[in-house]
């Protein structure tokens, strides 16, 4: 199971891949390393997330009062993003917004594929089987993605402001909990979705470019 969904992973990481244009290695290495990567991650979830936590790791029948609480919460966040931190990013690191639909659509494959498997969903796994406790593997799982920002805005070529730097760190704290709970409440597939939403604030940006 974990070697298909891997495969998987690898496949709709592709499209980022090809078009990173300062990557340091070739894309058919880096997409092995993703492979080998993401067979360790997706074996915590399957290995670990049902038996600890006694909720499934594909949730196929969700609450309609629960997908609608994610909907609006992510239409919510998505605006806000879109409206107060998105334009002081945007100078700040542009590479981390698509110049067009194509960029787009491989930015979001990534963002489903990868950054959820590796910042929410294999972390939480980890996490529970350790401490099996699931407040204390939720806020670490926050506090990692949470570092894994703080390491790129230090590598960033362009300083980020404090005011600018604490905003980030607040919001993704809020939405990393956020992203943890609908996870847990109702699997992959509504982290997805959320996921999905958040992301899809970009349009507004991209619409009328061919």
């Amino acid at each position: 199971m974990a070697a298909v969904a891997a495969m998987a992973t690898t496949l709709a990481c592709y499209p980022r891949l090809s078009i990173w244009g300062n990557r340091s290695a070739p894309v058919w290495y880096l997409e092995a390393v993703i492979f080998f990567c993401s067979m360790v991650l997706w074996g915590f979830v399957f290995a670990w997330h049902t038996t600890y936590t006694k909720r499934p790791v594909f949730a196929l029948k969700i609450e309609p009062r629960l997908f609608t609480v994610v909907t609006v919460a992510g239409i919510v966040v998505a605006t806000g993003l879109h409206l107060f931190l998105d334009p002081s990013l945007r100078l700040k690191v542009p590479e981390d917004y698509p110049a067009d639909s194509g960029q787009w659509f491989a930015l979001v494959l990534f963002s489903l594929a990868f950054n959820q498997l590796f910042l929410i969903f294999a972390p939480f796994a980890w996490l529970i089987r350790l401490f099996q406790n699931r407040w204390v593997a939720t806020g670490l799982t926050v506090l990692f993605g949470v570092i894994i920002l703080a390491i790129k805005i230090r590598h960033s070529p362009t300083p980020i402001p404090p005011p600018l730097l604490a905003t980030l760190l607040a919001g993704r704290i809020a939405t990393g909990f956020l992203a943890v709970s609908f996870y847990l409440r109702g699997g992959m597939l509504l982290s997805w979705w959320w996921t999905f939403l958040i992301e899809a604030r970009h349009l507004f940006d991209l619409a009328g470019q061919p």
